[in-house]
């Protein structure tokens, strides 16, 4: 039989290009495969490469049902095939070049189809950043359900942009409005986000020019959502009970179903380990170096896959982790300083060797869940943020851009599970943060809060919770949706 015959949903997902959003989507791809759904996933050439590299020659070779595809991005080729691109000119190309490509990828797949090679497309599955695919899925009259790869309050921050806009909130006037207080103005008129300043929005918000790439780009993207959308998260009802609610009455289609790590966990799926995400190899002997610590005494440390800092910046967070005389793991990437390579001075090193491990990157999901990790000092990123929160983690906070302000924003003050971190802080501040972080009381506190929600996130996942009912209801959606299209 055909596989057009037994009507096979087949699912392509497009995830914006980077590491923080790739993981994700490459997540759902899976639950969404043990759903019984035949899977494209796309990723443009240049990840193609990265990931060929980090995981070997075979990593993209996929299953006879999990495809992996590639579209080009658009942009000139870059020096160093191994860094993270440069964000606001992805962006730029997403909005003038993904769309044709992206077409020309479906009606390669419709021709594959038709010669009942493989089941034909019935349905898109699009990070929230690659809004042409709205456009692609009217061309080709194919339901298009948009995976949000933040925080709903991200979201609901970014759904505000026109009109902070049309009211002159932003751009800003000129640059000493960043210094001068203005951002501290609350934002208090948004149902579900009380209590918001300024500095709290996504930061796109904080620029003095009016055709800002990044601050255009979303602002499009509000305009062209529609009301009728399908939206995922990668949250919880018990995490964002408020922001949901003030989302839910602009969508009604509008579905919490995280953490995924959590639901993917409640099937088993080693068949699919060999569809890895990693853009850069992972180094797997810091799990053998936690063997050797304490329960709860290291600190792990990672900026992300896109975080940059000046080399000032580094300098005093180094010495003030080192200064904290605390074990810890910290990732450092190798394009993680703005306009260099990351030079740690021998003293440093001879300061810190007895009691540290530096690596470019982890398995960061395992070194959360080793009973040695006992917090995280993370720059806020969304899947640092859950992923932290599934292991029971406490943090510090150091936001750097985008989203990343809006999450710390709750994981400090409405969740209580993490400690501020000023971008530039001394030394001095941050070992004593450091050590409140571990042995503090408030770092107690933070623990005891964070196990809390980890119980709620693990009850949420299971069958008969929350989100795993909402991606029952999705899968089903999508089911039939796609009838009406073979």
């Amino acid at each position: 039989m055909s596989y057009s015959a037994n009507r096979k949903p087949h699912a392509v997902l497009i995830p914006y290009p980077s590491q923080g959003h790739v993981t994700p989507l490459l997540k759902l791809a899976k639950l969404l495969h043990l759903r019984g759904f035949h899977i494209t996933f796309v990723h443009t050439e240049y990840n193609c490469k990265r990931l060929l590299k980090s995981r070997g020659p075979n990593a993209l070779d996929g299953l006879p049902d999990f495809r992996f595809q590639t579209i080009p991005d658009g942009l000139p080729p870059l020096d160093d095939d191994d860094v993270t691109q440069h964000v606001p000119s992805l962006f730029d190309s997403i909005r003038k070049n993904f769309l044709q490509p992206f077409c020309d990828l479906l009606h390669t797949l419709n021709r594959s189809a038709t010669q009942g090679l493989i089941p034909p497309v019935t349905c898109l599955v699009s990070d929230g950043c690659m809004p042409f695919t709205i456009q692609a899925a009217q061309q080709f009259a194919l339901p298009n359900v948009i995976s949000w790869p933040a925080s709903a309050c991200s979201l609901l921050s970014v759904l505000n942009f026109p009109t902070l806009f049309e009211k002159g909130v932003t751009p800003l006037k000129d640059e000493s409005y960043l210094t001068n207080g203005y951002l501290d103005a609350k934002v208090d008129w948004i149902p579900g986000m009380q209590n918001f300043r300024l500095k709290d929005m996504v930061d796109f918000v904080r620029t003095t020019d009016p055709n800002d790439i990044m601050l255009q780009f979303f602002i499009e993207f509000a305009n062209r959502v529609g009301r009728n959308s399908t939206i995922l998260f990668n949250t919880f009802d018990e995490l964002e009970d408020d922001v949901l609610n003030g989302l839910s009455s602009m969508f009604p289609c509008l579905y919490p179903i995280g953490p995924l790590s959590l639901l993917l966990n409640q099937s088993p799926h080693q068949h699919l380990e060999s569809l890895g995400s990693n853009l850069w190899k992972e180094n797997t002997e810091c799990l053998d170096w936690l063997e050797s610590r304490e329960s709860g005494s290291v600190v792990y440390v990672n900026f992300g896959s896109v975080t940059v800092m000046s080399a000032d910046q580094l300098l005093e967070f180094a010495w003030g982790l080192a200064n904290s005389k605390k074990p810890f793991l910290w990732i450092i990437r190798p394009d993680l300083v703005v306009g260099g390579s990351v030079i740690l001075s021998s003293e440093f090193v001879n300061e810190t060797r007895d009691r540290s491990l530096i690596a470019s990157w982890c398995p960061q999901e395992k070194v959360l869940n080793h009973p040695s990790v006992g917090g995280f000092l993370t720059h806020c990123g969304w899947n640092s943020t859950t992923e932290s929160v599934c292991a029971g983690v406490p943090m510090l906070c150091w936001p750097f851009f985008a989203d990343q302000p809006t999450n710390c924003r709750y994981m400090c003050h409405e969740w209580e599970i993490g400690i501020e971190v000023d971008s530039n802080a001394k030394r001095e501040v941050v070992e004593k943060q450091v050590n409140e972080l571990m042995v503090g009381e408030k770092g107690k506190k933070m623990r005891e809060k964070t196990l809390q929600l980890k119980k709620k996130a693990e009850e949420a996942t299971r069958p008969g919770g929350r989100s795993y009912i909402n991606f029952d209801k999705v899968v089903k959606e999508m089911f039939l949706k796609q009838t009406s299209f073979y």
